[in-house]
C-alpha cells in the first residue's frame, strides 16, 4: 500500500517472513531492555500467524524497498462499547530510520484499519520509562490509561492456575 511518503510501503506480511518478523521482535527486546524474554522461533510464528488459527496479522514498513519497521495487531473486544477493538502489540521502526514520520504512518494506517473494520477502540501499551514513545504517542490523541493494571498469569503460574480448574 502507498503512502504519503513516497519511499515508503506498508505490505501485509506472508509465511516467508517470519525470519525478518523475528528479527524485528529481537531488535525491539533489544531496545526495551526484555530480550531475555524472547522465546518464540520462525516455526512458532509460522504456525501462530499463519497457520490453521491465525491469532494476529503483521504489516512490514518498507522504505525503498527495504523493511525497516513493522507491526503485530490483533483484535480485543470491548464489552462496554459491544465492538471489537485493535490491539498493536509490537511496533517497531528501525532507529536510522524513525524521525521521518514512519511510525506515525504506521499508525495512522492501523487507525484506519480500525475504523473500515468497525472497532471501537486502537489500544496499545507503552512501557512507562519510554517517555520518547509516550510523549509521540500523546502527540497522536491517544490518552494513557492510567486508573488501569495490567495483570498477567504466565509460566508455571498459568499452568497451576488452569489445573486448578
Amino acid at each position: 500500500m502507498k503512502t504519503k511518503n513516497k519511499n515508503f510501503v506498508i505490505r501485509k506480511a506472508t509465511q516467508n517472513d517470519c525470519g525478518l518478523i523475528l528479527e524485528f521482535i529481537k531488535e525491539l527486546a533489544t531496545y526495551e531492555k526484555l530480550s531475555h524474554e524472547v522465546v518464540t522461533d520462525v516455526k512458532t510464528l509460522e504456525e501462530t500467524l499463519f497457520g490453521e488459527t491465525v491469532y494476529a496479522k503483521v504489516v512490514i514498513g518498507e522504505y525503498k524497498n527495504k523493511a525497516v519497521a513493522f507491526a503485530l495487531y490483533f483484535h480485543n473486544f470491548s464489552t462496554f462499547l459491544g465492538r471489537p477493538g485493535l490491539y498493536l502489540e509490537d511496533l517497531y521502526v528501525n532507529p536510522d530510520m524513525r524521525g521521518k514520520g514512519l511510525g506515525k504512518i504506521m499508525l495512522s494506517y492501523l487507525a484506519k484499519t480500525a475504523v473500515d473494520l468497525g472497532c471501537g477502540r486502537f489500544e496499545w501499551w507503552v512501557l512507562d520509562w519510554n517517555e520518547t514513545a509516550i510523549n509521540f504517542y500523546q502527540s497522536l490523541g491517544a490518552e494513557p490509561m492510567d486508573e488501569w493494571t495490567v495483570n498477567r498469569v504466565a509460566g508455571d503460574a498459568l499452568l497451576k492456575l488452569a489445573k486448578s480448574f
